[in-house]
């Protein structure tokens, strides 16, 4: 009994001794450690330049198992400083990464961002806000947040932003903020209130973007929905096109025989009709003077109205014959294929030839302005092409006869190996309505019998078996204008 006692107080002494020797070890240096725990070389129990309390008197007869306990003990507690050095360290690793994380997310923002504490003073910003302003973190960390603004009215509303006892979330706010020379900005800004983990308001976080952007965003995004629906157009219109022309060229082909007989034996009763009412003028200026009943006959068959309409009737129907020969030689036109080799040809001179046809079988009050480069190569058909150009030319005549000054403006512009030709004219322009429908099949705003309504249609089809487009729309100012587009030759 006494040797335990004895034994129990020895250990007792010697923890008290470790207890006491702790803030020394503690304070010892250690070689740093990496995210794998390493065993290191075990330092003195006692620092060299540390005093250690003295220990009791009573440890005579302590034998040697307390010792091995005390220093199992001792190496138990060094252990676990060392674990706990080591998850310290991963965790400061862990905050290292996440900081760094951070960091670069707001450095690579576009929009701006500054943070602030709930009396108003700014905390952190990013660098898309220093490049606005212009100003460094150092200068602006500190200051009241109402300080970047440039009116008042601007400032006002974000002390609105404080001046609630629990702040809402601000959304789309346009404000003013004095840019890099001072001149007011405006901002999209949205505020959300920061909190703590007890719901406290500890500041707010505000994110914006100019508002130049936002509009030069929409612009681009309205452009190319505007593209989208061009080239959409376009796609059914040219399945439009292809099928009406498989369509077409069967209906003309079928037409075409009947139509030829018809229009020759209307010729042909032409010439006999005249030799008939020749002959019998001849026999009734004689005979009916010497023969009433014959004079009565005459009368009661209307041979004299007769042969009056008969002239008329062949005129109309040798018009509606020529008029449905030139329907169906459109109707070819339309869905032919242009079998011929393409070549090479300046599209500057085919538009001065087709301008010059058009000008001399037209109203001398007609006035062309061609303002094109002297060669403009492409490739393809230089006879179909000047199809197209006098009908657009022809359509513009028609198009301003009755104004003051009918004039036609053509124009032309490289971009990117495009040629695009203008043809804007002072006209009353396109009904909105029709802009859809002009490049249809048999579709004309002119009255009836002056058009067959497929001048555009063929015209369209033309420019597409070059590669190009012709888009028509209406001018700011007033009247119509239609846009070629073709590739340039090669060079």
């Amino acid at each position: 009994m006494a040797a335990d006692r004895v034994r129990q107080r020895a250990v007792a002494c010697v923890t008290r001794s470790l207890l006491l020797c702790l803030p020394v070890l503690l304070s010892c240096p250690m070689a740093p450690t990496s995210l794998q725990t390493k065993r290191l070389p075990r330092p003195p129990l006692v620092a060299p330049d540390a005093r250690l309390p003295e220990a009791p008197p009573a440890l005579d007869g302590v034998d040697e198992t307390v010792w091995v306990e005390v220093i199992r003990k001792m190496d138990e507690v060094y252990n676990d400083l060392l674990q706990y050095e080591v998850v310290l360290e991963q965790k400061n690793a862990a905050l290292e990464e996440s900081q760094q994380f951070i960091e670069s997310v707001l450095a690579s923002m576009s929009d701006i961002l500054i943070v602030c504490n709930r009396h108003g003073a700014i905390q952190e910003v990013n660098d898309s806000l220093r490049r606005f302003i212009g100003l460094d973190e150092t200068v602006l960390r500190g200051r009241p947040l109402c300080d970047l603004f440039a009116d008042e009215a601007s400032r006002q509303r974000v002390r609105d932003f404080f001046s609630a006892a629990r702040p809402a979330n601000v959304q789309d706010c346009e404000l003013l903020i004095s840019g890099r020379d001072g001149s007011p900005l405006p901002v999209s800004l949205n505020c959300t209130p920061r909190l703590s983990g007890t719901g406290k308001l500890v500041g707010m976080v505000l994110t914006g973007r100019p508002v130049g952007e936002l509009r030069r965003a929409y612009h681009a995004l309205r452009q190319a929905h505007e593209d989208l629906k061009r080239t959409q157009q376009q796609l059914l219109q040219a399945e439009k096109m292809a099928s009406l022309g498989r369509l077409v060229a069967g209906v003309a082909h079928e037409l075409n025989n009947p139509i030829s007989f018809v229009l020759g034996n209307v010729l042909a009763i032409r010439r006999y009709a005249t030799r008939l009412q020749t002959y019998l003028e001849a026999v009734h200026s004689e005979q009916c003077a010497r023969s009433p009943e014959l004079e009565r006959l005459r009368q009661e068959l209307r041979i004299d109205r007769i042969m009056a309409d008969l002239t008329p009737l062949l005129d109309g129907m040798t018009e509606g014959a020529e008029r449905t020969r030139d329907i169906v030689d459109g109707l070819k036109r339309f869905s032919a294929v242009d079998r011929s080799a393409d070549e090479s040809f300046n599209l500057s001179e085919v538009v001065a030839r087709a301008v010059r046809w058009v000008v001399r079988a037209g109203p001398r009050n007609f006035h062309v302005n061609v303002d094109l480069p002297p060669e403009l190569l492409v490739i393809g058909s230089s006879g179909q092409m000047q199809q197209v150009l006098m009908n657009l030319v022809q359509n513009a005549r028609d198009a301003t006869v009755g104004g003051e000054s009918p004039t036609l403006d053509i124009g032309a512009e490289v971009c990117e190996g495009t040629i695009r030709v203008r043809f804007a004219d002072n006209g009353p322009g396109i009904a909105p309505a029709n802009l859809s429908r002009l490049f249809d099949p048999f579709f004309t705003t002119k009255p009836v019998g002056q058009g067959t309504g497929l001048g555009l249609s063929i015209s369209y089809g033309i420019v597409e078996r070059h590669g190009g487009r012709l888009e028509a729309a209406n001018r700011a100012e007033g009247g119509a204008v239609f846009t070629l587009s073709l590739p340039l030759a090669p060079a």
